[in-house]
């Protein structure tokens, strides 16, 4: 049985007092700001050279309050977090059962990069937040060209974050360089009839939705959209239909730290995403969306101090979906 969530009245009255938000986003900024641990992603020459010492905590909750902490206007690469603004895409023009049936959304269990998840699925389905998934996710938009679905993801990212987002050229530039891998899953999916469109197209526009530049408070907004049931709680406007959120978050729940996610959800009971720049988003719905920025890594893409920091908003705010609630 899926759960689902709105953003009545009911809901945000259940919010924390925004006291209560600020006095435990303050404890975790002291308590982990110091704290070691992890490597910058070294695999895209942009990413190593990031200020590892960064560090930014953002709140937004879904009656549109944006609460803020440490180097949240920074912009970094927002890597593989715009795989769940993509997939929203995607879902709004084509559908979830659509998504479901020609892309899947079951976990992987392995690395993001992995081919042998490609392999070892008799129907090749992989999930959205994968590389692989989301390079076909991306190929499965509708458009008559590759400069048109480009336009409609960034109008897509626009919406979610309140402004328009730039990409950050010379991460681009990096990750084009070194996507080699990510070309050969996409032409491996496209071997076996799971890519939907030009292969070189998409994996360009896969990588240049990854290279855009995006703050702490910026994906705390984009991912309290999803908290709010579609609508952006800051613009007020409509994003994506409600009905699809529950999905989005799903995907989440079995994918969004990879080869982590099953941990992560076991201390934690919330949907979240991570990316290798170094942001990580969680959504608590009908609540709040938390999102920190620190890049070094642990061994499967995550931030560290970034778990730490949510695991331990999560405990003291009480948000967490699987305890008991009241």
């Amino acid at each position: 049985m899926l759960l689902y969530w709105d953003h009545s009245d009911a809901q945000k009255s259940a919010l924390p007092a925004e006291k209560r938000i600020r006095e435990v986003m303050q404890q975790a900024y002291n308590q982990f700001k110091s704290s070691s641990g992890g490597a910058n992603a070294s695999y895209i020459p942009y990413l190593a050279n990031v200020d590892p010492e960064l560090y930014g905590i953002a709140i937004c909750t879904a009656d549109g309050k944006v609460l803020e902490l440490g180097d949240t206007k920074y912009e970094f690469g927002i890597e593989s977090i715009s795989k769940v603004f993509v997939l929203a895409l995607a879902m709004q023009q084509r559908g979830a059962k659509a998504v479901e049936d020609s892309i899947g959304v079951n976990a992987t269990g392995m690395p993001f990069n992995s081919v042998m998840a490609v392999e070892l699925d008799p129907q090749r389905a992989v999930n959205p937040l994968v590389n692989a998934g989301a390079m076909a996710t991306n190929s499965f938009i509708r458009a008559p060209n590759s400069a048109a679905k480009w336009t409609m993801i960034d109008d897509m990212m626009a919406k979610f974050a309140g402004r328009r987002l730039s990409v950050i050229q010379q991460l681009y530039a990096s990750e084009t360089a070194t996507n080699l891998h990510n070309r050969a899953i996409a032409w491996l999916l496209y071997s076996y009839g799971r890519f939907y469109d030009d292969v070189s197209e998409s994996v360009d526009l896969y990588t240049r939705a990854c290279s855009y530049g995006s703050s702490t408070r910026d994906l705390a907004i984009m991912a309290g959209t999803l908290a709010n049931s579609g609508v952006n709680p800051v613009s007020r406007e409509k994003v994506i239909d409600a009905v699809l959120c529950p999905r989005i978050l799903a995907t989440m729940l079995t994918e969004g730290l990879y080869d982590n996610t099953g941990s992560w959800v076991y201390h934690t009971g919330l949907p979240a995403k991570s990316g290798v720049g170094g942001g990580m988003i969680v959504v608590a719905p009908g609540r709040m969306a938390i999102a920190v920025f620190a890049p070094p890594l642990d061994k499967s893409g995550n931030s560290v101090k970034a778990q730490k920091t949510l695991q331990y908003i999560i405990d003291e705010l009480k948000l967490n979906l699987l305890a008991p609630q009241g």
